[in-house]
């Protein structure tokens, strides 16, 4: 294979760069949309030149160290807290943590994103009503080959203005985990032990 030019490294850097400014100022989760918009800015057609989304994820990590100071300290704690406080409330239900939460990338535009296990959506509906804790029924589509791609039925709610996406998947659904758009890779799902450490260690 090729090795790329150092001006396509360059480009592809400040492309990724871009596309993650593009992700945490106006809160887009779309890795494709942000790719998109950050090549028009830079006029580039030539699809070899793009980032794969690993690379924007790093770069994200990166501009937020550079520029989300405390406040993005502030917001990824107060998203955790939330985390914690619903997994708590839902333990029953074997509740893990995933997605930009968990892995510290979340913009204060970011759901908290949870999954959770329960024989029949219901159970876990009427859990939520238990609770007093409104919310909407809808849908998440998951990938988890290239070929299988599933749509699980999720919960939406709020809980001090941050909101929750609840996806709901079969008992057995915890030993296999959907692939995160970011590596392609089985998403990484965290326990409530696992978020507490979190929060206790910053």
């Amino acid at each position: 294979m090729k090795k790329p030019s150092p001006r396509a490294e360059h480009l592809r850097r400040a492309v990724a760069q871009e596309a993650a400014r593009v992700m945490s100022e106006h809160g887009v989760r779309d890795f494709l949309f942000a790719k998109r918009k950050a090549a028009e800015r830079f006029g580039i057609v030539d699809g070899s030149l793009l980032p794969r989304n690993i690379e924007i994820e790093e770069a994200l990590q990166e501009y937020q160290r550079l520029f989300g100071g405390e406040s993005h300290v502030e917001s990824l704690l107060a998203q955790r807290l939330v985390a914690l406080d619903v997994m708590r409330r839902l333990r029953d239900f074997q509740p893990r943590l995933v997605g930009p939460v968990l892995a510290g990338t979340a913009t204060q535009h970011d759901d908290v994103l949870l999954h959770a296990f329960a024989e029949r959506v219901e159970t876990l509906s009427l859990r939520l009503m238990d609770e007093r804790i409104p919310f909407e029924v809808g849908e998440r589509r998951l990938r988890y080959t290239a070929e299988r791609v599933v749509q699980q039925p999720a919960l939406r709610l709020a809980v001090d203005d941050q909101p929750v996406e609840i996806v709901v998947f079969p008992l057995d659904g915890i030993r296999q985990s959907p692939v995160s758009p970011v590596d392609g890779k089985p998403m990484r799902r965290a326990d409530a032990a696992e978020v507490a450490a979190l929060i206790e260690t910053g």
